[in-house]
């Protein structure tokens, strides 16, 4: 039989790949410039390929070299399953689990989640990861994710997908605007031009554009906000009015600001918190239980008694 790459070669390529930079991979994969360079090498050798081409100024990876890295990523990742799955097995919710959520639910549902999380698994070792959806279900697919929180709708492809709950947006204006004093808000009456986003990239600002229906193409801002805090700041300022998920002004985002919230005329537009994991992660027993507590403390904190999330009465 053929001798095979090691995963520690692979390692080495891969963390050559994504750093173009030998002295950069080495300390990702903890050993020295040398001992990387020579186990690149060895990897050539075997294949009886170049990968990575060198000189004095740059580093790049061959068109061999970039297919070889590629799947080198889902060797790795399946090796950590592998290992993961055996150590899982014992026990659900324990060790490490490597959890991204994006900034538009991070702040505003995991802190209601993660205390009874810890409780209840006191040997779970929780590392987050805050970013865009893109760049975590690219990190998910590569193994260095075990799940992560999105909204949909997004193109998850394979990924294993647990929907959570619908989580509707609100009109949110200054107290003073005109269009808040109406009980329920038409949001095909909505003026594309008065309607401040997230940048390009947000998710949240895809789901926004497409609630405002057939007019979607028109939704286009010259002033883009890089973060809701920012977004918060400039409607507070005069800029226009935005568009809110429930969970942020559950969680307060409102607070101590002179802006106000107005629920949308039904149907309502929405989006959807989710869990996703690779398919065969050994961790989607876990992917469950999380679900599981998510929906057990929305439950609870959805009791009532939050006058700015209610719908006003009708006369």
């Amino acid at each position: 039989m053929a001798a095979l790459p090691s995963l520690r070669q692979l390692g080495y390529l891969v963390a050559l790949a994504d750093r173009l930079n030998f002295r950069a991979a080495a300390e990702a994969q903890f050993v020295t410039q040398s001992t990387l360079s020579a186990g690149i090498k060895e990897l050539e050798t075997l294949l009886g390929v170049q990968l990575v081409e060198r000189d004095k100024r740059r580093v790049r990876l061959t068109a061999v070299g970039e297919e070889v890295a590629t799947r080198a990523r889902g060797l790795l990742a399946g090796a950590r399953d592998l290992t993961e799955s055996a150590r899982a097995a014992a026990a659900p919710l324990s060790g490490a689990l490597r959890f991204g959520a994006i900034p538009t639910i991070a702040p505003f549902l995991l802190p209601e989640v993660l205390p009874p999380l810890r409780r209840a698994h006191p040997a779970l070792k929780l590392y987050l990861r805050e970013d865009l959806t893109g760049r975590l279900l690219e990190r998910l697919r590569a193994g260095t994710l075990d799940m992560a929180l999105i909204a949909l709708p997004y193109d998850t492809g394979d990924l294993h997908v647990r929907e959570l709950f619908k989580d509707e947006f609100w009109f949110v204006a200054r107290e003073d605007d005109p269009a808040a004093r109406a009980r329920e808000i038409a949001i095909r009456r909505l003026n594309p031009g008065d309607v401040l986003l997230l940048e390009e990239g947000h998710c949240l600002r895809d789901h926004a554009i497409a609630a405002c229906g057939p007019r979607r193409g028109a939704w286009a801002s010259a002033v883009e906000a890089t973060s809701l805090p920012t977004l918060i700041q400039m409607v507070e300022g005069g800029m226009g009015v935005t568009l809110l998920p429930e969970i942020t002004l559950k969680a307060g985002i409102l607070k101590g600001t002179r802006l106000t919230a107005r629920p949308f005329a039904p149907p309502a537009p929405s989006r959807t918190l989710a869990l996703v994991a690779r398919r065969t992660s050994p961790r989607l027993r876990d992917v469950e239980l999380i679900a599981e507590l998510v929906m057990e403390q929305r439950r609870r904190a959805g009791r009532p008694g939050i006058p700015a999330l209610r719908r006003p009465a009708k006369p």
